[in-house]
């Protein structure tokens, strides 16, 4: 390598399941539950296709239920610690909307578990205005995940800010995931300390 030159890429690449690409969506999600059930089926494929770990997110328009990104789980795949579900919809989100600010569409983000302290964080920045969460904190800790510190009123901090939050949509469905992933020898796939 040239001297003064960067040993890094100029680009960041986090590539999507080729499975996602041809996954058949609904042209619109009519309520809470179905819209968990797509994030679900989304964090089952990715672990039965081996393309990353249990978790799975979407964005979605409040209004029309009309999705309009899906996430999955990337963290081995794509060496990269912070390709949680949630992050990747977002981003897909912002970039298929070309926004940085969901809240120009009045969007939710729909996780099948909920967030770890990273995507917390993200939660607000993004302009999302609900926060729909499946199975809960502990029972990705149950399984070895590390969750990260967060506050113990997370859902009221959030709706301090005017972001809604539901909890336990199909908390059975979504652990089932966690736990046949863990079944399977899945990777936990923590920092080493």
């Amino acid at each position: 390598m040239p001297a003064g030159r960067p040993p890094f890429p100029f680009q960041i690449v986090i590539e999507l399941p080729a499975w996602l690409g041809r996954f058949e969506f609904a042209p619109a999600y009519r309520n809470a539950e179905e819209k968990m059930r797509l994030a679900v089926v989304l964090a089952r494929r990715n672990v039965e296709e081996g393309t990353g770990g249990p978790f799975g997110a979407a964005v979605f328009e409040r209004a029309t239920g009309a999705l309009v990104a899906p996430g999955v789980n990337l963290v081995v795949p794509s060496h990269a610690a912070t390709a949680h579900a949630e992050i990747v919809a977002l981003t897909l989100a912002g970039q298929t909307a070309g926004t940085h600010d969901l809240s120009e569409l009045d969007c939710e983000l729909v996780t099948t578990v909920e967030p770890c302290a990273m995507c917390l964080g993200a939660v607000p920045w993004s302009g999302v205005g609900r926060l729909v969460c499946g199975a809960r904190e502990e029972d990705a800790r149950a399984i070895g995940f590390d969750e990260g510190s967060k506050p113990a009123d997370w859902p009221a901090a959030l709706e301090s800010r005017r972001i809604d939050v539901v909890r336990d949509v199909l908390r059975e469905e979504a652990t089932a995931v966690l736990r046949d992933y863990q079944a399977a020898g899945g990777p936990i796939y923590n920092p080493r300390r």
